[in-house]
């Protein structure tokens, strides 16, 4: 492959603090530095070794305040986020449950476990982690329950 991952995801926001805020808290996420335009202002917010969220808020822009169904969003629907662990995939399950960001339910896609989560903006988020109890060449479908999440939920 050509490619190790993917460098960075643009997101608009109509409130940086808070968004930047929600990132750092659940994510451990770091400002990398803002620029500020005529009319916007971008934020580099760090999320990983070589990705990051570049954020935007634009003056009159009301794409944030826009909340579809998904699937319904165009297209790019969702930003899957890896977790650099199972006990780093816990502790952001945790943080997200803790914030009403998430509810306690974890999929188990077969290879991946994952956490659905809403940002501040509404943006929908996943968090994805190597199933450690994976079947090799099993692929489950949304919705399936994770054995080891099953009496939290």
């Amino acid at each position: 492959m050509l490619l190790n991952g993917v460098n960075h995801v643009a997101i608009v926001t109509n409130d940086t603090d808070r968004l930047v805020a929600f990132y750092r808290e659940v994510f451990e996420a770091e400002v990398a530095g803002r620029q500020g335009f005529e009319g916007f202002w971008l934020t580099f917010l760090l999320i990983g070794e070589t990705a990051e969220l570049n954020v935007f808020e634009i003056e009159g822009n009301t794409e944030a305040d826009r909340q579809t169904p998904m699937f319904g969003r165009g297209r790019i629907d969702h930003v899957g986020l890896q977790a650099a662990s199972m006990h780093a995939f816990d502790q952001i399950r945790d943080r997200l449950i803790a914030r009403g960001a998430s509810d306690q339910f974890v999929t188990d896609f077969g290879p991946v476990l994952s956490s659905f989560f809403r940002d501040p903006d509404g943006l929908e988020g996943e968090v994805c982690v190597p199933n450690p109890d994976a079947v090799r060449g099993v692929y489950n479908p949304p919705g399936t329950p994770a054995a080891r999440y099953a009496s939290q939920s």
